[in-house]
C-alpha cells in the first residue's frame, strides 16, 4: 500500500524543496529548488512520454498524476499526450 499522505515544502532560507510524509521517510540526496521542480513539471506536461518522475494523465478532463491514482479510477485514467 502506498502512503498518499505526503507533500513538498519550501525551505525559504535556502530556496530548496523538502519532502514530508506521514511516516517521515528519508530525504532525497539531491537538493531541488522550486524553479527546477516547476521546470521538471512543465517538461513532463509538454513531453509526457519523456516523463521520468511521474506520468501525467486525465480523468474526465482533469489532470491526475499516475502515482496518485486511486485503484478505482485506473480504468478511467488516460495518459496525457503532448
Amino acid at each position: 500500500m502506498t502512503d498518499r499522505t505526503s507533500g513538498l515544502h519550501l525551505v525559504t532560507s535556502s530556496g530548496s524543496l523538502g519532502r514530508w510524509s506521514r511516516y517521515n521517510e528519508g530525504q532525497d540526496d539531491e537538493d531541488e529548488t522550486l524553479l527546477t521542480y516547476l521546470e521538471d513539471v512543465a517538461d513532463m506536461l509538454e513531453s509526457p512520454d519523456l516523463a521520468t518522475r511521474d506520468k501525467p494523465g486525465l480523468i474526465d478532463g482533469v489532470l491526475v498524476w499516475g502515482s496518485r491514482l486511486d485503484p478505482a479510477q485506473e480504468d478511467w485514467w488516460q495518459p496525457l499526450t503532448g
